[in-house]
């Protein structure tokens, strides 16, 4: 069976990655964003992952989404209305240099969302997130389980599946704090 996903240990490479798009996304979003969130493995000290980011921008409400589209299409990103649902809009990129930012660098591989403030989506993101950077003992766990997976899963369908039980697990204890 060929490997369909491949976990990279932690690299402190992701957090510097994070911060040069975010900078770039907050000049081209001026006063339209409350905040951009880097979420995901990634973004896990000492947790192994996939070599995407995942990053959550955070608006007020969906007022001002239309501008934020507007914004961010500028900077190269188009949105997914397919991939979206309330309280989450997905976004692609349109080639490998987005976001486009006049100095052509290749930017790490990311997954870009816009979330209002109080999206459920934007929550459960963050409590994982801070969950894990709170116990050593749950991203030695994830970690594993993510590797097994990698090894054993016939498609990324069943990658993701597989970590199901353990994101669910972990979301009960988080949102209790949220």
């Amino acid at each position: 069976m060929s490997q369909i996903i491949k976990i990279e240990n932690y690299n402190p490479k992701w957090e510097s990655e994070f911060c040069k798009l975010q900078a770039v996304i907050e000049t081209a979003m001026e006063q339209l964003i409350l905040s951009i969130e880097h979420v995901g493995s990634t973004s896990v000290k000492g947790l192994g992952a996939k070599l995407i980011l995942d990053i959550d921008v955070v608006i007020e409400d969906y007022n001002v989404l239309p501008n934020v589209i507007k914004g961010l299409e500028k900077i190269g990103y188009f949105h997914q209305e397919n991939w979206s649902f309330e309280g989450r809009e997905a976004f692609g990129r349109k080639d490998i240099l987005v976001p486009w930012d006049g100095k052509s660098t290749i930017w790490m591989e990311h997954h870009l969302y816009v979330c209002n403030k109080d999206s459920k989506e934007l929550a459960r993101h963050l409590a994982f997130r801070d969950y894990l950077r709170d116990h050593p003992e749950a991203i030695i766990e994830y970690e594993q389980l993510k590797k097994d997976l990698a090894k054993n899963a016939k498609d990324r369908t069943d990658y993701s599946l597989g970590k199901t039980n353990f994101i669910t697990k972990i979301l009960e204890k988080a949102m209790k704090s949220y």
